[in-house]
């Protein structure tokens, strides 16, 4: 992933600027991570007997298991969407997103840290899954093309554009 590094004050931290990545290609990189939480999903179902019923239960246990937890906030304004993702602890590297008119997707992956000790190598445990995937659903249809992502801090910012169509709407509106 391309990144660029925007110029900050130095009282916040500095802010960089991520490229998309094109919605097909994060989606077939999204695949591993999907078929890791139903392999696991399966996994408790099998530890039940079988038992029916709780695959939602299941299906919700796997992903807290796998994936490290996404929060997001929303603003809206009559010309553009504002979203903030929590990926505290991801670096840019380490990061993909992709927009979509009405869809936004973030995987994340951490690379698995070493260290020497004495005889060999010694891996660093981190008991909080390594990776994010999360989709998310617009309320309302954005221009991609328009879109600014930028990583400061942790945050994901994404600066969507409402479509020329839906800024419309809500002007017509006011």
């Amino acid at each position: 992933m391309k990144s660029t590094k925007s110029s900050q004050s130095t009282a916040e931290a500095p802010s960089i600027l991520l490229q998309p990545s094109d919605a097909e290609k994060l989606r077939w990189e999204m695949q591993p991570v999907q078929l890791a939480i139903a392999r696991r999903a399966f996994e408790l179902f099998e530890k039940r007997d079988r038992e029916h019923g709780h695959h939602e239960e299941d299906w919700f246990r796997a992903e807290s298991e796998l994936l490290r937890p996404v929060s997001i906030t929303t603003h809206e304004s009559a010309e553009r969407l504002s979203l903030h993702a929590n990926v505290f602890g991801f670096a840019e590297d380490e990061l993909m997103v992709s927009i979509e008119p009405k869809r936004i997707a973030i995987l994340g992956q951490k690379e698995v840290v070493t260290t020497e000790a004495g005889t060999g190598k010694i891996e660093y445990i981190d008991w909080y899954p390594d990776q994010i995937l999360r989709v998310i659903d617009l309320p309302i249809e954005i221009d991609p093309a328009g879109a600014v992502v930028e990583l400061q801090a942790g945050m994901l910012k994404f600066e969507l554009p409402k479509a020329a169509k839906q800024a419309l709407e809500v002007a017509a509106a006011v």
